[in-house]
């Protein structure tokens, strides 16, 4: 309860705070692209559970002429580029918080085909909300290997406290001011989870 009462004040006073310029970057987005503003996708939440993610769209929506989208790297626009590389498009996540969706701190929230590949280690990033920062995103972000990225997530539900919490959000603002580990190296997307094999 603490948890949640405390990240529901947080998001509450970023929003007040950064609503001049998630406003000015609606006001851009509109402006420089022909789609929606917003991007969302389903992602699974605290003991699996679906949930609506949002963020600021940064991929155009061109399609080869089969119907299938294009590359990560032919849709990212200048704009989404610069939103991802300044952690800019996570600002809606703010409002996920608001509704109890993700927390402040937590595992990252992953794609729900995912859940029948989970180990059962694996599975246990699912016992806390997901969240907007965490772990594994101070450790190396996108430059980690899946297994990385899931012994960081269990390691961190295994280990929670407050303490560690506002800890993991204080070492959040080094790599955002660097601008490290947006990407894996040499690609723009992360390959997706394939199974256990894979972090095995």
């Amino acid at each position: 309860m603490g948890k949640r009462i405390f990240d529901f004040l947080v998001a509450l006073v970023l929003l007040m705070v950064l609503s001049p310029l998630m406003a000015a970057l609606v006001v851009l987005l509109c402006w420089k692209s022909d789609g929606p503003v917003f991007f969302t996708q389903t992602r699974t939440g605290l003991h699996g559970r679906p949930f609506t993610l949002l963020k600021f769209r940064t991929m155009s929506g061109p399609r080869d002429i089969w119907g299938n989208p294009l590359s990560d790297e032919q849709r990212l626009t200048p704009l989404g580029s610069w939103l991802r590389q300044s952690s800019l498009d996570e600002l809606p996540q703010l409002f996920c918080v608001l509704k109890g969706k993700m927390s402040l701190v937590g595992p990252r929230p992953l794609l729900p085909e995912y859940l029948p590949l989970y180990s059962e280690a694996q599975y246990r990033r699912h016992e806390v909300l997901p969240g907007i920062t965490g772990l594994a995103q101070i450790k190396g972000r996108n430059s980690l290997s899946w297994e990385e990225k899931f012994r960081y997530d269990t390691w961190y539900v295994s280990k929670y406290s407050f303490l560690l919490d506002m800890r993991i959000l204080f070492l959040t603002f080094k790599p955002l001011i660097l601008r490290e580990h947006i990407y894996p190296e040499g690609s723009l997307s992360v390959a997706p989870f394939r199974g256990k094999q894979q972090s095995a």
